[in-house]
């Protein structure tokens, strides 16, 4: 009896999901969305909204996830990070030698896993400083991070560090301006290795948006957004523009996704989701 219920049901909603046409966007760019964003929405209420909109990813989500993506059609455009005892986080990453040995052990783990799963980004953070000098910081990065390159590139799965504010949100992070995180790729040297551009993080250390994305764009793998100051919708109620904003990365041939990582301030959270893909698609 279970068992036929749970099929009843499984086959209503796939019934639901099919008869949702994806919103006519105009396809110039590919659009996901940061599932921590909605944790009041299930993965599979999300996966069934995500399809009506029109996204085709939904991100920041580890292996155990992913197989629920692809019933629903969609991809994991950013994975989320791998955590080994307490490492592998925004917190606590490759600016330290001492963590080296084990963040390579569980990449080596993931980079292959997603692949399988045909994911091409796979998160990495920085660390936060706690008292280590940027330069020296910036070279343990580099020497952990070059330690993966050629399982990365057999597999064609990008390391993207994530740029982040240390004004508002992630205090003493490292990876906190634009310039560092393009001498980071360079050092590296690998195409596999890249940077994940976000608008709102950046906005609060260095604003110049628009103008950082046309001269730093062969670096950026992915862009997030979220609305200025604040972190909730990205219309008019913030200072970003974002259609001018998305305009310019469009300008750079850029062809991956764009994800929107705001918080809904409104009741109808999936509605203010709705209005920032809509804002975005120029």
């Amino acid at each position: 009896m279970t068992s036929r219920r749970f099929l009843l049901q499984a086959g209503a909603a796939l019934a639901l999901e099919q008869s949702l046409a994806a919103a006519p966007l105009k396809g110039q760019i590919q659009h996901s969305v940061c599932k921590w964003c909605y944790p009041r929405i299930s993965l599979e209420d999300l996966c069934i909204a995500a399809r009506k909109i029109g996204l085709r990813s939904i991100e920041l989500l580890g292996p155990n996830d992913w197989p629920t993506l692809t019933k629903h059609g969609l991809t994991c455009a950013m994975t989320t990070a791998p955590d080994i005892d307490g490492l592998g986080g925004i917190a606590k990453s490759f600016n330290r030698l001492e963590h080296h040995d084990k963040l390579v052990q569980v990449y080596s783990d993931w980079i292959p896993k997603a692949a399988a799963a045909g994911i091409t980004n796979l998160i990495c953070f920085s660390g936060n400083r706690a008292g280590l000098d940027d330069e020296k910081g910036l070279e343990h990065c580099v020497t952990g991070l070059k330690r993966l390159m050629s399982l990365a590139e057999k597999h064609k799965v990008n390391l993207v560090m994530e740029l982040l504010n240390s004004k508002v949100n992630h205090k003493d992070y490292m990876c906190d301006h634009t310039a560092w995180g393009v001498e980071l790729c360079r050092r590296v040297g690998s195409e596999r290795m890249k940077l994940l551009y976000d608008i709102y993080h950046m906005q609060i250390m260095e604003g110049d948006v628009i103008a950082t994305i046309r001269q730093y764009h062969p670096y950026f793998a992915h862009y997030h957004t979220g609305g200025v100051p604040g972190r909730n919708e990205i219309d008019d109620s913030q200072e970003l523009h974002y259609p001018a904003i998305v305009r310019a990365i469009v300008a750079t041939g850029f062809k991956g996704f764009i994800a929107q990582e705001f918080i809904p301030k409104r009741p109808d959270a999936l509605a203010s989701l709705e209005q920032g893909v809509q804002i975005c698609d120029v």
